[in-house]
C-alpha cells in the first residue's frame, strides 16, 4: 500500500507542501556547500533564464510552470512549499533536482546508493489559513530560525531577493512587517501545528 502522501494527482494553479527525507533519516546536507549546492539546482530549473550544461544541452526550465515560495533544507530533510501552475511540473523539478544532488552527495562522499528515502511526499494546501501556516511551519523548522541561513526567511523579511524565490503570495496576507511577529505568534495556533506534526509523522 503506497505511504501517505506519496501518489497524488498534481494538479494546475495548487499550492503543495513538499518535502523529503535521507534514507534511514541520514544526513542529506553536511556542510555549507551541500546546501549551496541544493539550493542552485533549484535555482537552475527555477530561474527567469534556461541554463545549459557543460554540453550545451538545455535543462528544463520550469519558470512559468511553478513558484518555489517558501523553502527549507535541514540536516536530514527538506521542506518546499510550492505552487504548480502546470500538471507534473513538480515532479519535473524534484526529479531533476533531486537526482542531481544524489550524484554530487555520492560523488563527495564516496558513496552508492539512493540518497532520498522513496519518492518525495506532498500534500495539497486549500485555503489561505493552511497557506500561511505552512509558510509558518516551514519557516520554524530551524530552532533557532532567525539564524538559519539556508531558509526562505531573509526574503519574507526583505534581507535577500532573488527571481527564482516569490513570497508574495504568502505576504500579501500577511504583510512583511507583521511577518516575524506572525512567526514568534504560533503558540496561538497550536491545533494547526499539530495537525502538520501529523501530516509529517514519518518525516
Amino acid at each position: 500500500m503506497p505511504s501517505r502522501n506519496t501518489l497524488k494527482d498534481y494538479t494546475h494553479d495548487t499550492y503543495y507542501h513538499v518535502y523529503n527525507r535521507g534514507v534511514a533519516k541520514q544526513s542529506i546536507f553536511k556542510d555549507d556547500n551541500d546546501y549551496a549546492v541544493f539550493l542552485n539546482l533549484l535555482k537552475r530549473y527555477l530561474g527567469t533564464e534556461p541554463t545549459k550544461d557543460k554540453q550545451g544541452r538545455e535543462y528544463p526550465w520550469l519558470h512559468n510552470d511553478i513558484k518555489l515560495l517558501a523553502i527549507c533544507p535541514m540536516p536530514n530533510h527538506s521542506h518546499l512549499l510550492l505552487d504548480q501552475n502546470e500538471p507534473k511540473s513538480i515532479t519535473a523539478l524534484l526529479q531533476g533536482v533531486c537526482t542531481s544532488y544524489t550524484m554530487y552527495f555520492n560523488r563527495k562522499y564516496k558513496r552508492v546508493g539512493h540518497l532520498f528515502q522513496g519518492r518525495f511526499k506532498a500534500s495539497t494546501i486549500a485555503n489561505d489559513a493552511y497557506l500561511e501556516h505552512i509558510s509558518r511551519y516551514i519557516h520554524l523548522n530551524p530552532k533557532d530560525y532567525l539564524k538559519w541561513n539556508y531558509s526562505s526567511l531573509p526574503y519574507y523579511l526583505g534581507k535577500k531577493k532573488a527571481e527564482w524565490i516569490s513570497p508574495q503570495p504568502i505576504l500579501e496576507i500577511i504583510p512583511q512587517n507583521q511577518y516575524l511577529k506572525f512567526l514568534s505568534d504560533y503558540k496561538n495556533h497550536k491545533e494547526m501545528l499539530e495537525h502538520l506534526e501529523f501530516e509529517l509523522a514519518d518525516k
